[in-house]
């Protein structure tokens, strides 16, 4: 089929230059998955991307942008689809609105827009034409990144702390020179609603880290090969988009990325990293919900009013 014909590295020993290339190379790209269609908030979603649904006033896929960011990512990368256009325009220049904000003096809103702003360059669009999953998806990028290790960040999951978790996973990665995966601890019957991993302690990072030596996806309860739960964040070599060519489409007609990076590790490590923050599942509407307040309340011109109001309510 279509997907096994491309391959990113053919013969063993150019295989063998090419991990040397890429090894001590800087995380410096992000890829952005922003094709799905959001139909769990319908009928928000009918006209505007998901990622572009606000917490508080910023939109979801910013959040991740920013995270980024402030994980040293210089370089930013969108699989989208039809009816995307939204995101491509919120990280571009809106001359019309910036000449009106400069003159009725509201610098601040602008210097604010401004610095929220990519430098030239910086991002870049590539379409996903069918929806055939995540792993295809981040397929679809493999020229973009180029023989370079790469995040992948789902704007789904939004995760709060002070130190962000892809820079959490950055520093993991520059010591192991392998892809790492975020993991979080799941317990009781949620568990089966994730990717689980099965995986050893590794040493360092103050037991948060830990050796994968496979991942079972929503596996029952009494089944689960541990309580660690894989989360929208990665860190991966190149050698994924190679393994990702080989995988055999799975239920329902997608290509997962799980099953790739399952291959993957026959070939490489693969590390998880329990990461520090809070994660808020957005693509649920209570978890949208309960980022939404919580951010709210942390923001220091509207958490006081706020916290009085939600005392007030009389439920």
């Amino acid at each position: 089929m279509e997907l096994r014909l491309w391959q990113i590295i053919a013969p063993s020993t150019a295989r063998g230059r090419a991990i040397e290339e890429f090894m001590h190379k800087p995380v410096r790209k992000a890829v952005f998955p922003v094709a799905g269609l959001g139909t769990r908030f319908l009928p928000a979603t009918k006209a505007m991307p998901k990622e572009m649904l606000p917490i508080v006033d910023k939109p979801l896929i910013h959040y991740a942008v920013e995270e980024a960011k402030a994980a040293g990512i210089e370089e930013f990368f969108f699989v989208t689809s039809r009816g995307k256009s939204a995101i491509d325009d919120h990280f571009d220049r809106a001359i019309e609105l910036e000449a009106m904000l400069r003159d009725r003096g509201k610098t601040d809103l602008l210097d604010e827009l401004e610095a929220r702003l990519p430098e030239p360059g910086q991002m870049a669009y590539t379409r996903q034409q069918k929806p055939l999953g995540l792993g295809h998806a981040v397929w679809c990028a493999r020229a973009l990144v180029g023989n370079e290790p790469f995040a992948v960040l789902l704007a789904d999951d939004v995760i709060d702390n002070p130190i962000p978790a892809l820079k959490q996973m950055v520093d993991v990665f520059e010591q192991k020179q392998c892809s790492v995966i975020a993991a979080q601890v799941v317990e009781g019957k949620m568990i089966s609603s994730y990717g689980v991993f099965d995986a050893k302690p590794a040493d360092g990072f103050n037991g948060r880290l830990f050796e994968i030596k496979n991942m079972v996806e929503k596996p029952k309860p009494e089944e689960a090969p541990s309580n660690l739960a894989i989360t929208g964040r990665y860190i991966l070599t190149p050698a994924v988009f190679n393994t990702l060519s080989e995988t055999q489409v799975g239920a329902g007609g997608e290509l997962q990325l799980t099953d790739g990076m399952r291959l993957l590790l026959k070939k490489e490590k693969i590390f998880a990293y329990v990461y520090e923050g809070n994660r808020y599942d957005t693509g649920d509407k209570l978890g949208f919900l309960k980022a939404t307040v919580e951010f709210a309340l942390k923001r220091s011109d509207l958490g006081g009013p706020f916290r009085e109001y939600l005392k007030e309510l009389k439920l």
